[in-house]
């Protein structure tokens, strides 16, 4: 078996801290400069606001390519994002507690959505009608049908819409994807993806008080009203409120792998079988394709940011930026030396500055970025399936063109959820 790989080097105390260098703040050009579009032209730096200054947001402000300045930073935790400015902006940034207020910018550019999961579509939906292109991080979104009413919005401001799916612009995972694609593995007889855990569900928190400078409704938004609790505030992912656990968080890498090594970036599965009983949010998950195509999320542990592969031709395992055939000497080509190369500093998995430089340059182009809205609400579509299944404890069939559950009023009536007063999200069609 032969492996092809660049670093497995995960430096969680990175993101964890967002232990980063200050971003040098060159001079700032006026949109008012810009053509009559207000496209940057192709020497003029892309003006940026932040939005969201969690780990993963300071991490994405490190790795801003050199044709991007940022202006503004944005948290409903207010001391979050002046902590952010001192850190990386040595104050010279605004800094905003609602983010209505930094879209209102006419020099700003395009934003960087680094919310928690239940806030970021709406917010993504706000830049697209004040005219900003957006990289928002994954999992895209909370539940199905907002994906749909976020691509609608892109697509109708006509907006440049970069998903952190980074994977997307890895090397080695383009090269084994396209392999796969090609046909030249044969015909899949079975991919295996790990068995992600789901979220907990709410059952009561004591009441804690709201810290200095938290706007704890904003926090909140679309979700019902909880009282303040730290375990809801920093461990939010765990929640089903919130987030969709591991099933949408690592999930939304994975499968949005499997999606694009069977060329199934505009469709889904038709099937899906949770292999346990009503509320297991940690049993494992089989899905067909219409074609047939059997997926399994079933393995523990397993390639988290992938899967395994198994053709009438061989078996290619594909994780972050690396990937492993049987046999050996099933995929000959590999990318040029230079792009191995890129990967192999100590962040280079976590990284998304490449992905990142994709979407910059989309923006000067208007062309769709590698992984596009469309892309990634079909991805995270899968995870949010396989949870509503494993919540109900059934078979479920679905119908990705139109999507909705077949015959199944209890299923489709898990494709949305209610939203707080305030917190709606707007009717694009």
């Amino acid at each position: 078996m032969s492996t092809h790989k660049l670093s497995r080097r995960y430096v969680l105390k990175s993101l964890a801290t967002g232990a980063v260098s200050a971003v040098a703040i060159p001079t700032v050009i006026p949109r008012s400069a810009l053509g009559d579009d207000a496209t940057p032209g192709a020497n003029e730096r892309i003006t940026v606001g932040v939005i969201g200054t969690g780990g993963r947001s300071r991490l994405l402000i490190e790795q801003l390519p050199s044709q991007g300045q940022i202006l503004a930073v944005c948290d409903c935790f207010l001391e979050r994002a002046e902590q952010v400015n001192a850190e990386k902006g040595q104050g010279r940034w605004a800094v905003y507690q609602d983010h209505r207020q930094l879209l209102e910018r006419k020099d700003i550019d395009a934003v960087i959505v680094g919310t928690p999961d239940h806030t970021r579509v709406l917010v993504c939906i706000h830049a697209c009608q004040a005219g900003k292109d957006i990289y928002a991080e994954k999992p895209l979104t909370l539940y199905i049908r907002e994906g749909r009413v976020l691509v609608n919005a892109v697509r109708k401001y006509k907006r440049v819409f970069q998903v952190g799916s980074q994977q997307r612009s890895m090397a080695m995972n383009r090269i084994a994807c396209e392999f796969i694609r090609s046909g030249k593995l044969g015909k899949i007889r079975v991919v295996q993806g790990c068995n992600y855990t789901g979220p907990r569900f709410y059952e009561g928190l004591p009441e804690e008080p709201i810290p200095a400078k938290l706007d704890w409704d904003r926090w909140l938004g679309q979700t019902p009203y909880r009282p303040y609790n730290r375990q809801l505030h920093y461990g939010w992912m765990a929640w089903w409120d919130y987030s969709g656990g591991e099933m949408t968080n690592w999930g939304a890498h994975g499968l949005d792998q499997i999606q694009w090594a069977l060329g199934k970036d505009d469709t889904g599965p038709v099937d899906i079988r949770p292999q346990g009983s009503p509320r297991d949010m940690n049993a494992a998950v089989h899905m067909k394709y219409a074609d047939g195509t059997p997926v399994r999320l079933e393995l523990s542990p397993g390639p988290a940011g992938g899967a395994i592969f198994s053709g009438e031709n061989g078996r290619i395992e594909i994780n972050r930026n690396k990937f492993t055939c049987n046999p050996p000497d099933l995929i000959k080509d590999l990318p040029p030396q230079e792009e191995i190369d890129k990967w192999r500093d100590e962040v280079a998995l976590w990284q998304a500055k490449y992905h990142m430089e994709n979407w910059m340059n989309c923006i000067r182009t208007r062309e769709k970025p590698v992984a596009d809205v469309e892309i990634g609400h079909r991805s995270i579509t899968i995870a949010h399936l396989a949870n509503i299944a494993r919540y109900l404890g059934r078979r479920l069939q679905w119908d990705p063109v139109k999507e909705v559950f077949i015959g199944d009023d209890e299923a489709n009536s898990l494709v949305e959820r209610p939203q707080r007063a305030g917190y709606e999200l707007p009717q694009i069609v």
